[in-house]
C-alpha cells in the first residue's frame, strides 16, 4: 500500500505554534570590582534582572589566589563579582549605570575604609560590545560628576571564585557584615558622590 502524504491540520497548527513561540533569552555575564566583594554582591543582588553573583578575583599574576594570596596586595587581583543577569529584564547598559551608581569612581585608592590595588573599581568587558557600552558609560559618569573617573576597563582575564564562606556573606553573616559596612561608611560615601543618584537602578534593601 503507498504511504499517503496527508499531513494533519493539526499537526501543521502545532508546529506553527512552536516555531512562532518566544525564545527564552539567554543568561549574560559581566564582571566588575568596586571594593569589597562582600559589598559589591550585596549591592548587584538588588539590581532587577540579577539572577546570581559570584564573589571571585582577577587580574592577578597568580593562578588560583586565595583570599589569603590577595590581600598581600602582591599578587594584582581585584576583588570582583561576577553577575549573572537576564538580558530579557536589564540590559548591560543599566546594569553599568547601577554598577557606578554603587560605588565612588573617583577613588583611585581603594574603596571607602579599604584600601590598596585590590579594592581599586574597575569593569572587566567580556566582548567588544560590553568594552564599547563601558567607555560610553564612563563618559557620562564623568561628565555627571564633572570629575575625572579612576575606574579602568581591563581586559578580559581569568576569574576566580572566591573561598565559600565568602559567598552569600552578608546573608549568612548579617551581623558581621552590617557592623563592617556601617563602620567603613560606604552608604555614607556613595551618597556624598551622587547624592540624589546615589544606588539608582537598585531595588530598596530588606532590614
Amino acid at each position: 500500500m503507498m504511504r499517503s502524504n496527508f499531513v494533519r491540520p493539526g499537526v501543521v497548527a502545532l508546529a506553527l505554534l512552536a516555531s512562532l513561540a518566544p525564545v527564552a533569552a539567554q543568561a549574560e555575564e559581566a564582571i566588575f570590582a568596586g571594593g569589597c566583594f562582600w559589598s559589591m554582591e550585596t549591592d548587584l543582588d538588588r539590581v532587577e534582572g540579577v539572577t546570581s553573583t559570584t564573589s571571585g578575583y582577577i587580574g592577578g599574576t597568580l593562578p588560583n589566589p586565595t583570599y589569603q594570596d590577595v590581600i598581600t596586595e602582591r599578587t594584582g587581583h581585584y576583588e570582583a563579582v561576577k553577575v549573572t543577569y537576564d538580558p530579557a529584564k536589564i540590559s548591560y547598559e543599566k546594569l553599568l549605570s547601577a554598577y557606578f551608581h554603587s560605588i565612588d569612581p573617583t577613588d583611585a585608592g581603594g574603596q571607602f575604609c579599604d584600601r590598596g590595588p585590590s579594592y581599586r573599581t574597575a569593569i572587566f568587558p567580556l566582548n567588544d560590545a560590553q568594552r564599547k557600552a563601558a567607555e560610553a558609560s564612563e563618559r557620562q559618569v564623568a561628565a555627571d560628576l564633572k570629575q575625572d573617573i579612576a575606574t579602568k576597563i581591563l581586559p578580559t582575564a581569568t576569574f576566580y571564585p572566591a573561598e565559600e564562606y565568602h559567598q552569600d556573606f552578608a546573608r549568612k553573616n548579617p551581623a558581621h557584615y552590617n557592623a563592617y559596612r556601617m563602620g567603613c561608611g560606604r552608604d555614607r560615601a556613595v551618597r556624598a558622590v551622587w547624592g540624589d543618584k546615589a544606588q539608582m537602578g537598585l531595588k530598596p534593601a530588606h532590614g
